[in-house]
């Protein structure tokens, strides 16, 4: 008999960590609590408060929150009916659950801002590959009750002080905003009206993305779909007079 291991996607976190000549095998557990207690005191010291939701949720809340039509929702989720007949899903991001627990538990009653935070195990069947994992860990911070731009300032802020506090440096910002709804709208339109002559060059995913999601194209990664001749409009071209602050977000390389 074979001897039982940790199925592929996942990995242990041990009290020593274990190496392959010069690279890292496996993390050791003495990392992982130093960013979280980094974090943990980073959030704190900005007066957020830790929030701890279930590992798997209702799966209409996933499709729903992030949409059917994407990826993590159609391919990537680990879905099953329990005893119950419930459809269930193991959480692909923290976004939903935390939204879930805000309106669930009428956190907006208590009035002003709610700022919160969370640090957990997420699940995602993707390719296994170096840095990407099927069970990762991801740690999240959202600001509900606002609509005030300045909070999108402050989310962002604070991720750049948590990858400095944790030693990352000659960092690189990038800010993008897809404007408000009717700038999507806009440009949804115009995107489906550009692609439609090539698709018949799209892979089978982006043709039927195209009359449902058509802006998750644009980032598809079939080797067919990023040979045909494209070059779509961008956002610039329909972006209204007034611009939502809100829909802003960003990333550090």
């Amino acid at each position: 008999m074979e001897p039982i291991q940790s199925l592929p996607g996942t990995e242990d976190i041990l009290p020593k960590p274990q190496f392959v000549g010069n690279d890292l095998k496996v993390a050791d557990i003495h990392t992982w609590q130093r960013v979280e207690a980094v974090a943990r005191q980073l959030f704190q010291r900005a007066v957020y408060r830790e929030i701890r939701t279930p590992t798997f949720e209702q799966t209409s809340l996933f499709e729903r929150g992030i949409g059917e039509a994407t990826d993590v929702v159609g391919k990537e989720m680990y879905s099953f009916v329990d005893k119950g007949e419930r459809p269930c899903t193991l959480r692909p991001e923290g976004t939903a659950g935390v939204v879930r627990a805000y309106i669930q538990h009428s956190l907006y009653a208590q009035g002003g801002v709610q700022r919160l935070w969370y640090c957990g195990p997420m699940f995602r069947y993707e390719r296994p590959q170096k840095g990407r994992q099927r069970q990762f860990h991801q740690v999240g911070v959202e600001v509900l009750g606002s609509a005030d731009p300045r909070a999108d300032v402050e989310v962002i802020a604070l991720a750049t002080d948590l990858l400095k506090a944790l030693g990352l440096k000659n960092l690189t910002f990038y800010l993008n905003s897809v404007g408000d709804q009717a700038d999507r709208h806009r440009y949804r339109e115009a995107l489906v009206a550009y692609l439609t002559p090539f698709k018949a060059d799209l892979d089978p995913d982006s043709q039927n993305r195209l009359s449902r999601n058509p802006l998750r194209i644009l980032d598809s990664k079939d080797e067919k779909t990023q040979r045909s001749p494209q070059t779509p409009p961008t956002f610039w071209t329909t972006w209204g007079k007034t611009r939502s602050a809100t829909s802003t977000g960003c990333w550090l390389s």
